[in-house]
């Protein structure tokens, strides 16, 4: 019984250690590994059979899109609390920590919207289905794939921006306020579930898009919380 308690404690040593160990650029790489493969495998054999899934099944895919409404208005009201933060600071009054939380919120979801342009660019992905102009896409001719910095509105499925976005405002809440994370998760879910089942975007521009918002969240706390740490310091001296 001793020995089994014993073997416990060690895994549990050597488990935090290897915590330890997984610095966050660490994680951050494999998270981008295990995100590559998981796009990777869901274009090869889950994208297509999906889109078709929901065509064929939901009478009403507006119920979807309702799901995809919330994100709509987040980047013009980033700008406002952006500006309407900075002002105040430029007043001399100290952010407080819902304010900072907020200011984060707005910078993330702004590097976030500004990322998923680029990459939309390089990737140059058809969409699911047919909205625009007669775009091309798998549901309305069958065209499918990449066309790399091909640009224009038709080649702008991957990465999913709606899901960057929610993600980067998620990522921010998810570490400023974790106690409220299951709702963070839920709205994820929401917005994902949505873009999915309305056709607006594959599984694999669903995945990229928040593997792109959660980074954009992540960094820009990682950066803040570093710059406060060097003020502290450099008062303390």
């Amino acid at each position: 019984m001793i020995g089994k308690k014993r073997g416990a404690d060690v895994r549990r040593a050597q488990a935090g250690r290897a915590e330890m160990a997984m610095t966050p650029i660490k994680r951050w790489i494999v998270s981008l590994a295990g995100v590559t493969l998981a796009s990777a495998v869901a274009y090869q054999w889950l994208d297509r059979p999906i889109a078709l899934f929901f065509h064929q099944t939901v009478a009403r895919p507006e119920t979807f899109a309702r799901l995809t409404y919330a994100p709509d208005p987040m980047v013009p009201l980033a700008i406002i609390v952006f500006v309407v933060l900075g002002l105040m600071n430029l007043s001399g009054r100290a952010l407080s920590r819902l304010e900072t939380c907020a200011l984060l919120c707005s910078l993330s979801l702004i590097v976030a919207e500004l990322t998923k342009i680029h990459l939309k660019l390089v990737f140059g992905r058809t969409w699911p289905d047919t909205f625009r102009d007669n775009n091309p896409s798998f549901l309305g001719d069958g065209t499918y794939g990449f066309n790399f910095f091909h640009g224009g509105h038709a080649y702008a499925s991957f990465p999913s921006g709606h899901t960057a976005v929610t993600c980067a405002v998620m990522t921010v809440l998810w570490i400023y306020y974790p106690r409220w994370r299951p709702l963070y998760a839920l709205a994820v879910a929401a917005v994902a579930i949505g873009l999915i089942g309305a056709n607006y975007h594959f599984l694999s521009d669903v995945i990229a898009g928040g593997f792109v918002g959660v980074s954009c969240g992540w960094m820009l706390t990682s950066l803040w919380k570093a710059h406060e740490h060097f003020r502290k310091r450099s008062r303390a001296s």
